[in-house]
């Protein structure tokens, strides 16, 4: 059995209102996800699933608990520096709205996170062409977001989500905005991604689509559900 990638105990997270009031969302989370394992989130409007998903990636700070990444305690980390050097380097994000520059190219796109990673403009640009033409896209690289469809802008934002080699891909509803052919072929995809070894986490409100997961994790207010 692979080893974990990541370990939560008794994780909870609460913003605080203005007035001082506090909203509890996640009540002391535990899981732990394997390296290579495909898990989906699922669970009701509220319950805590996208707070988890932004928790584990780094985007918000746990309020108590333990978060480890590859075995590194990073629970207690909040320097914005070091934590979008986690981002960049172990993480890639894929969400519902897609989130592409409408002013770049396809390829642009997909170039973007190596360009904040140092890599050279001739070397992003050949890398981001390769995973365009291996997910089907590569007589669009020139094409704006604004002449792709909703699955090839969900396409290209999963091939920009992959651009930095991630170790880990978080994906909030993913096809949430599509329709159900095009919604297979983004599952292949992650499939895909998920048999070249690359541990997925994903939220969803749809059996369908949480089928084609490993593992089903299940919350409820803020806490996963017994099987």
């Amino acid at each position: 059995m692979e080893k974990s990638i990541i370990t939560l105990k008794n994780l909870k997270k609460s913003y605080f209102l203005s007035t001082g009031e506090e909203i509890r969302v996640l009540n002391g989370i535990d899981l732990t996800v394997r390296k290579g394992e495909f898990v989906a989130l699922m669970g009701e409007s509220g319950s805590g699933k996208s707070t988890l998903l932004n928790v584990i990636g780094c985007l918000h700070a746990a309020t108590s608990g333990t978060y480890l990444l590859e075995g590194e305690d990073i629970s207690n980390l909040r320097d914005d520096e070091a934590l979008s050097h986690i981002r960049n380097r172990k993480m890639g994000f894929v969400f519902q709205q897609f989130h592409l520059l409408p002013h770049l190219t396809a390829l642009e796109n997909v170039a973007l996170p190596a360009t904040y990673a140092g890599v050279s403009r001739k070397a992003r640009f050949e890398k981001a062409e390769r995973i365009l033409s291996k997910i089907g896209l590569s007589e669009k690289i020139r094409s704006l977001p604004g002449e792709l469809s909703g699955g090839q802008q969900q396409r290209v934002a999963l091939a920009r989500a992959l651009m930095n080699d991630p170790e880990i891909l978080l994906a909030d509803e993913p096809t949430g905005n599509l329709d159900s052919v095009t919604t297979k072929s983004i599952l292949k995809l992650l499939r895909d991604v998920r048999d070249e070894g690359k541990t997925i986490i994903m939220v969803t409100h749809a059996n369908d689509v949480a089928a084609i997961a490993d593992r089903i994790v299940r919350l409820k207010d803020g806490n996963v559900e017994k099987p």
